[in-house]
């Protein structure tokens, strides 16, 4: 059985559908593209895919993982064209690897996020982070099932500072050009309670009453382990490709060392 990890985005308007609609479209492209498909058993059988730590609803993301279980091999690259040719433009299968390590969610222990606050003066916005990250706690309040939750949303944002509106992720046509705009750079270690973007935005609002006049655009722009020396993100799939190249190194070594 082969495993292959990919990575997938969603980008503009399909940063609003839902995780359950990007698994329902990407059963279908698997369907379209013929992938053979390895199969749970079972009297209700679904195709063998593990998602990885799904970005919210609403949110854009440029580092979104799943792996999938084939019963006969093919080639990543391949795979990944015809996956991505039978997705809509937004979900994009943007790399493919053969899976040669284990424990893929175990990598992945933080996010980085932009967040562009439109109608927020960049001034306004660096006063905010520089008393979030003054502050030892910031709690915060979320909506939860067993009804409303208060947590700590300082603990698990490693970094937040404000960055240049020209160091933007987002395209120019997606930012109103008639008015202020800031760009917040975080990242967030994975932790439960999991913080996410918006908590970290209650968090400015309850240190420096900061409120943007319309929602953030949220943009995940990478995920994978926490550097804690130099405070990155680095990428989950290196060691799987690593692995590759290091086998497609030793076998025209072993060919080579071979008795004829």
């Amino acid at each position: 059985m082969q495993r292959i990890r990919l990575r997938y985005t969603k980008r503009g308007r399909l940063r609003f559908t839902s995780h359950r609609d990007f698994q329902r479209a990407f059963e279908r492209a698997l369907r379209r593209a013929e992938v053979p498909m390895a199969y749970s058993a079972g009297f209700t059988p679904h195709p063998k895919v593990s998602y990885a730590n799904a970005a919210p609803t609403g949110t854009g993301s440029e580092a979104e993982y799943l792996e999938i279980a084939l019963t006969a091999p093919r080639d990543p690259e391949q795979l990944r064209a015809l996956l991505d040719e039978s997705l809509p433009t937004g979900l994009d299968i943007t790399e493919a690897v053969e899976a040669r390590t284990s424990g893929l969610a175990d990598r992945l222990t933080a996010s980085v996020w932009e967040l562009r606050l439109d109608g927020v003066p960049p001034e306004e916005a660096r006063r905010a982070a520089d008393a979030f990250n003054a502050a030892e706690t910031v709690e915060v309040q979320r909506l939860a099932k067993n009804g409303v939750r208060t947590f700590d949303a300082r603990a698990a944002v490693a970094s937040l500072e404000v960055r240049d509106v020209t160091e933007t992720h987002s395209s120019q046509a997606d930012r109103p050009t008639d008015q202020p705009c800031a760009i917040l750079r975080l990242v967030v270690r994975h932790v439960t309670p999991a913080v996410r973007p918006d908590d970290v935005l209650s968090g400015l609002r309850a240190v420096a009453d900061l409120a943007p006049p319309v929602p953030a655009a949220v943009t995940r722009l990478a995920q994978g382990l926490f550097d804690e020396e130099t405070g990155t993100v680095t990428d989950p799939l290196a060691p799987d490709r690593e692995a590759v190249e290091a086998h497609s190194t030793a076998e025209p070594t072993a060919a080579a060392t071979a008795p004829v």
